[in-house]
């Protein structure tokens, strides 16, 4: 098995037909996708479907792949396309609702279980704060953290991930909460 950082022989084998090799990489790289598409749509579903989106795209042209050492660019900019290309088409869409189309949103909204609308309203923008002030945060920190806590990666996987020591990751979770940790509470002093 390859060493867990380099990615090449694994894009090699697969586009010499061999679909264990792209498994490996959907395992390798999925949560970074994840974590990435969270960070930018602040919707798990809508993150979930970007990553469906990115890995079909990426198994379909992986032929095209020049430098196999360069695949996690390459698959993140095919997330930033798809990440562009939902935004359009929810813009579309939302110019295009019909009335029956909010009607039944509305009835959908009805659920007994379902939180308030002012309950709904506090926690999203709590997470829209939240995703704020993270995405102001410098990267080394930002990536840890999006994987830690939104993605559920363990230590072990964000470690093999982004090739840090158990040390390093520590330290940066570590720094990169007490920064978010500042910024919010001096948001909230605002």
């Amino acid at each position: 098995m390859p060493e867990p950082s380099d990615e090449r022989p694994l894009v090699i084998q697969r586009q010499r037909g061999d679909r264990l090799a792209f498994e490996e990489l959907v395992r390798r790289t999925a949560r970074l996708l994840f974590a990435r598409a969270y960070l930018e749509t602040g919707d798990a579903h809508r993150s979930e479907d970007l990553v469906q989106e990115t890995l079909l795209v990426a198994w379909r042209s992986i032929g095209q792949v020049v430098d196999p050492s360069g695949f996690r660019p390459w698959l993140m900019s095919i997330l930033h396309t798809a990440t562009i290309d939902m935004h359009r088409r929810e813009s579309r869409k939302k110019r295009g609702t019909d009335k029956y189309a909010r009607d039944g949103a509305a009835v959908l909204r009805l659920a007994d279980d379902a939180p308030t609308p002012s309950e709904s309203a506090e926690t999203r923008d709590e997470r829209d704060r939240t995703l704020a002030v993270l995405r102001g945060l410098p990267s080394e920190y930002r990536q840890v953290l999006m994987l830690r806590y939104l993605a559920g990666a363990d230590y072990d996987t964000i470690g093999r991930q982004l090739a840090l020591t158990n040390g390093s990751l520590r330290g940066l979770l570590h720094r990169g909460m007490a920064m978010l940790r500042a910024e919010l509470s001096r948001d909230e002093a605002k």
